[in-house]
């Protein structure tokens, strides 16, 4: 349940990495409440939701389909385990060469491998690897941003026009956080855009129920939207828009050293900072080459030495 801020939330830099035993890491926040009653949150939630799981049983079959003296099929026997992101990766890059055999590089030496192709820029066998995310605490400007990234991603994120002000909440820059003027202002800011979403829906109702024609329509579903629709023009970049975003290793690998990046918004800087950070504690053989770097201002990102795989 949201809570009345008391306290300000650490920097960036204390970002807490949660559910990395059970394989799925995330990175959770709070939302808290003006002394009016208006929700907002302060960083942004960042939720691995899904993931490779791969089966390479039944790839026996088609390794036994080849000269017996290559003995593809004891590929299936390396004993070492892999994240399933980097075994399938690894997999499909010894399909280009049909490397199954007792001469291939063995699972031990992934790291090796994927050193090689990263060196080389050979990343579209990373492109078999998606893994998604729910992004929350996140306003508009970062998502209008984030979108932009369009090669390796899918997107659905949340509609003004479906949905209601009981669930607006509002997102604070890290820039306010700590400055009580301009925390207060920003509070004072979002309980004067709640309450004028609220006032303008409750008047377009009003006008609705009169008949208003532009307003008008057959089905509740739609009656409800032309209200949310027009009601949402007050609301400012900083409304929280969350979003499901599904992306492919190479194209996670592209938007972190985009954006986790000195030269990136602050926002989105800190969005994707806590995006690799899970991304590396579930598969540390495709995300693991990056170096945590911290900015003057507080805030962190990642350099490689591997830049656009």
């Amino acid at each position: 349940m949201p809570t009345e801020d008391q306290v300000a939330e650490p920097a960036a830099s204390s970002v807490a990495l949660q559910g990395v035993p059970k394989g799925y890491p995330y990175v959770s926040s709070p939302a808290y409440l003006t002394p009016a009653g208006t929700s907002y949150l302060r960083f942004p939630g960042v939720h691995l939701v899904s993931k490779p799981q791969v089966s390479f049983e039944s790839l026996g079959d088609f390794l036994g389909g080849f000269d017996e003296a290559l003995d593809f099929p004891q590929y299936l026997d390396d004993p070492t385990a892999l994240p399933d992101g980097a075994h399938l990766c690894k997999v499909a890059g010894q399909t280009c060469y049909m490397s199954f055999g007792p001469k291939r590089t063995y699972n031990t030496d992934a790291q090796r491998y994927f050193q090689n192709i990263k060196e080389s820029g050979h990343g579209s066998v990373l492109e078999h690897a998606n893994f998604s995310f729910l992004f929350y605490g996140i306003s508009r400007s970062v998502t209008h941003e984030l979108v932009r990234h369009r090669a390796g991603f899918g997107y659905s994120q949340l509609s003004q026009r479906y949905v209601s002000g009981r669930v607006l909440r509002f997102v604070e820059r890290p820039e306010y956080v700590n400055d009580p003027d301009l925390h207060a202002r920003f509070e004072e800011r979002i309980d004067r855009a709640a309450a004028d979403y609220e006032a303008i829906a409750s008047a377009l109702l009003e006008r609705q129920k009169q008949g208003t024609e532009i307003l008008s329509a057959e089905h509740r579903t739609d009656l409800r939207k032309k209200v949310q629709q027009t009601a949402r023009s007050v609301l400012p970049n900083e409304a929280e828009a969350p979003i499901v975003v599904t992306g492919n290793a190479r194209a996670w690998r592209h938007v972190i050293e985009m954006r986790a990046n000195e030269h990136a918004e602050t926002e989105i800087r800190a969005l994707m900072f806590s995006a690799y950070l899970c991304l590396a504690a579930v598969d540390p053989i495709l995300f693991g080459d990056y170096e945590t770097v911290r900015y003057a201002d507080g805030t962190q990102g990642v350099k490689t030495q591997y830049k656009k795989v």
